[in-house]
């Protein structure tokens, strides 16, 4: 019966007939071809074969005491010289594996790097997310969009609203804002609502909010750590986090209600305001006469004024008061 050296010469990539071959050479060191052939009852073919294979591995060598015959080498010098070129394989296989794992790994890198991510900021704080959001005032270029949850902004919320739909509006941004119906039942709640969109926001009002969220420029999203707590906010970046949560505030858009309700319109599509602005735009007043006289902001009156010389597409304002007397809308 062999040794663990039968499991080496199969591990080594040799034959059956091979591995026959020296184990019956090593056990009856004078048989020759013919006494292979017979023994082990193969064809000379494959005792051939067998045997070349051995010399190739130096598993057999020519005799030194019986010229002109092979005899097996003991299996602890032959297997440690195959043993020796296996490893030295095995070396240079591992060698173009981590060629390969390097070459791998840096394209991967290089993938990841150009990949957009999703990332998510942390904001510890109240302080840290009005920071954040009167950054985005002053930076933003697209628009900004707000849902408002809850009973009763805190007044000091408010006053930090003021300051950034502010900012915002000044920079010519479109702001949108979406407000939980409960709110305007609370006075001073109503009041910023209303005053906001005065001057220029773009309000509406459902019954139920889901979340209290800011999107800025459709790439940046802060919603609250925890709701209804002072916790601070996460901001979101990156494309398809934001984008899901675009979608939500877009759909909500459409389902809510205009805030405050548009005032009713004449026969031309004017309101009792614009009506009012016209007449006092043919007498030549300007936009802060016009508002102390209405009791407008200034604010409100520009953008009424700019909307009104689009439509009798005037080229100034007092024309603007002209072309609407002779279209007898005023």
């Amino acid at each position: 019966m062999h040794t663990v050296e039968d499991t080496l010469l199969d591990r080594l990539a040799l034959s059956a007939a091979a591995e026959a071959v020296y184990w019956a050479m090593l056990d009856n060191p004078t048989w020759d071809v013919d006494d292979l052939v017979t023994n082990l009852d193969i064809p000379e073919t494959v005792a051939h074969d067998a045997l070349s294979a051995l010399a190739d591995r130096a598993l057999v060598t020519p005799s030194v005491t019986r010229p002109g015959t092979l005899r097996a080498v003991s299996p602890k010098v032959g297997l440690l010289t195959l043993l020796d070129q296996a490893e030295q394989q095995m070396i240079a296989q591992q060698a173009k594996l981590q060629a390969v794992r390097a070459s791998f790994l840096a394209r991967a890198e290089s993938h990841d790097t150009h990949r957009e991510r999703e990332e998510i900021v942390r904001l510890e704080g109240v302080d840290a997310v009005r920071d954040r959001l009167a950054e985005h005032a002053c930076t933003a270029s697209e628009s900004f969009m707000t849902l408002t949850t809850g009973r009763a902004i805190a007044p000091e919320a408010i006053e930090n609203g003021k300051t950034l739909t502010r900012i915002a509006l000044s920079r010519g941004l479109p702001v949108r804002h979406i407000y939980q119906e409960s709110l305007l039942s609370d006075a001073a709640s109503r009041a910023y609502a209303e005053l906001m969109a005065e001057e220029g926001e773009q309000s509406r009002v459902m019954p139920e909010t889901p979340v209290r969220m800011t999107i800025v420029d459709r790439q940046f999203a802060l919603v609250p750590i925890e709701p209804r707590s002072g916790r601070g906010a996460l901001e979101i970046r990156g494309n398809r986090l934001v984008s899901a949560l675009c979608l939500l505030f877009d759909m909500l858009w459409e389902r809510s209600t205009p805030f405050p309700s548009p005032p009713p319109a004449d026969g031309h599509g004017l309101t009792d305001q614009a009506v009012a602005i016209l007449r006092l735009l043919r007498q030549g007043r300007t936009d802060e006469a016009i508002g102390r006289q209405l009791q407008l902001s200034e604010r409100t009156v520009r953008r009424t004024v700019r909307d009104l010389m689009q439509r009798l597409d005037a080229e100034s304002r007092f024309q603007a008061g002209v072309e609407a007397a002779l279209r007898r809308w005023i």
